[in-house]
């Protein structure tokens, strides 16, 4: 084993106080991303694939999810939202991973931060465009879009508790 794995003298009061801090909740943070990301890929994966063969949704609540998907705003330049809302979701997947194999990465808690908050603010303008021009309704929107916002709640969770994990340097 190398060495530059072992934890020297000068890493051990940084990783005790660390751990002492609460970096327990940093990987459940990262965990809880990973499986709302899998939430938001199985939903836009499920609009995406009706859209692709042209079966109507099934709508179980709400009664609009085949007339948002078929308006002209579900499009942008012929590409289906949806196909968006799944490459959005795999980015996040794939950024969530990240998070957990390295959850203190400033990069990587940032990243997952303004990546979720695009989202939020995707999903808000979304809203508004079904409630204002379409004047329906889709329950995956409405999923895709509290999931977005938990994906944000828990990354600003991760990086508060990556903060509090972290000893503050010294300067020698």
């Amino acid at each position: 084993m190398s060495s530059s794995y072992l934890p020297t003298s000068d890493h051990a009061p940084n990783l005790k106080a660390a751990g002492a801090s609460g970096t327990n909740k940093i990987p459940r943070a990262a965990y809880v991303m990973l499986a709302l990301a899998l939430l938001g890929i199985a939903d836009a994966f499920y609009v995406a694939q009706a859209t692709y063969s042209g079966r109507p949704l099934w709508c179980p609540i709400i009664d609009g999810c085949n007339t948002v998907a078929n308006s002209p705003y579900a499009r942008i330049l012929g590409v289906p939202l949806s196909y968006f809302g799944l490459v959005f979701y795999l980015g996040m997947l794939g950024l969530a991973a990240m998070l957990v194999a390295r959850p203190l990465s400033r990069v990587l808690r940032v990243s997952v931060m303004l990546y979720a908050a695009i989202g939020v603010c995707s999903s808000i303008y979304f809203m508004y465009v079904q409630l204002s021009f379409i004047q329906a309704v889709c329950i995956y929107c409405i999923i895709s879009g509290i999931t977005t916002v938990l994906l944000l709640v828990a990354a600003v969770c991760h990086f508060r508790a990556a903060l509090a994990g972290q000893a503050p340097r010294s300067s020698s």
